[in-house]
């Protein structure tokens, strides 16, 4: 079996959709290496770490624009790449980042849809965007053979915003970076420590800081734990205007010395923030899988979460779940969980076993089932 990818993402973004794009492709290079994969992409980044370890596997190679296409790269991805000659020896093509090329023929046609959070939050976006978004997923899903969906909300959320029929949907997990999974001495720990300047316990929060994220709601909550038992707030991620609230929020309760941001945080330093943390909170509103979560767990870090959205999919049975506008109850179960060291050892235990539902081998199974009941 040949499958193509479009693979933009996989080479040019080191965040969600680029993580997203390499495991997959890496996962089923290993598991199944008997089949061979074709990346297509407007650009390529061969000499980044990330990437150049994916293209010493035999079984994988790059298609580039060339010619004229070179020049423009966008149309190349949207309609170049279907007529490129490498498209006509693949069987399946795999869109992995909510789109796939207009002109695709013969082959079998698969998209995955992370989230459709524009639509049920269109007040959080440019309406311009977001009828840009919806248009590309639209067409996208109804040429699709198959719509993979990262979660079961996101399966629940394509039928009810985009109307796509539930046989052509099926739900396939994502997994986190293979880093998250390498625990860390000591001396790495404390080097990261310093080098951040985070105190020895700290509950974390990581994301952007946006208001579908609801940070604001452990500020509310932070004053409300005993002091015997409360530790800081570090908030890891990109600062929007948002920020200024949860600031002048924090400054109102007289706990500004309490709460720290750090945004340039390196990536290969996040595990061992993960694995440092008392406790990972993530009161969002709303996420298409909450990947966060996966990564907290598997850095062995007890989890609290919201009540709504896919959360429970994400972080399992063991994490604690809250309405994520009820700030008293959010103290309540965080001080809970702060001042009781058998129960925080209960939830690793039992999350980190839930987790092996995204273990690559399980992904890339699903993935490969799909492609081959496609071809029959």
């Amino acid at each position: 079996m040949r499958v193509g990818f479009d693979a933009k993402r996989l080479f040019l973004n080191f965040t969600g959709l680029g993580n997203y794009s390499r495991f997959v492709v890496s996962a089923l290079s290993n598991r199944y290496p008997e089949d061979s994969y074709v990346l297509f992409s407007p650009k390529s980044n061969e000499h980044h770490p990330e990437i150049a370890p994916l293209l010493k596997q035999p079984n994988i190679t790059t298609v580039l624009p060339r010619g004229g296409y070179r020049y423009f790269k966008s149309l190349w991805r949207s309609w170049g790449m279907s007529a490129n000659r490498a498209m006509q020896s693949v069987d399946i093509f795999h869109g992995l980042s909510q789109e796939l090329p207009l002109g695709l023929k013969r082959v079998k046609k698969v998209v995955t849809v992370h989230d459709l959070i524009y639509l049920r939050f269109p007040q959080f976006y440019n309406p311009v965007d977001v009828a840009i978004y919806k248009a590309k997923v639209k067409a996208a899903c109804a040429a699709a053979d198959i719509v993979i969906a990262i979660s079961q909300q996101t399966a629940d959320d394509l039928k009810s915003f985009l109307r796509v029929p539930e046989k052509k949907v099926r739900v396939v997990y994502q997994g986190c970076h293979p880093s998250f999974l390498i625990t860390k001495n000591e001396e790495v720990k404390q080097m990261v420590r310093s080098k951040y300047g985070l105190p020895d316990q700290f509950i974390l929060n990581v994301g952007t800081i946006e208001r579908r994220k609801n940070v604001l709601a452990i500020v509310k909550a932070l004053p409300r734990i005993p002091l015997s038992v409360r530790v800081p707030l570090i908030v890891v991620g990109r600062a929007t205007e948002y920020k200024k609230e949860i600031v002048e929020e924090a400054g109102r309760l007289g706990i500004s010395n309490e709460i720290r941001f750090i945004h340039d945080a390196s990536f290969a330093d996040l595990p061992a923030i993960y694995q440092m943390a008392s406790l990972f909170v993530y009161p969002s509103l709303f996420e298409g899988f909450g990947i966060p979560l996966v990564e907290a767990i598997v850095s062995g870090v007890p989890v609290v979460s919201s009540t709504s959205s896919c959360f429970s999919e994400a972080a399992g049975p063991a994490s604690r779940y809250v309405d994520p506008h009820d700030h008293a109850e959010l103290s309540h179960v965080l001080s809970e969980v702060l001042s009781n060291d058998e129960l925080r050892k209960e939830m690793i235990s039992v999350s980190v076993k839930h987790v092996e539902a995204f273990s690559p081998a399980k992904i890339a199974g699903d993935l490969n089932a799909i492609y081959q009941g496609l071809l029959g």
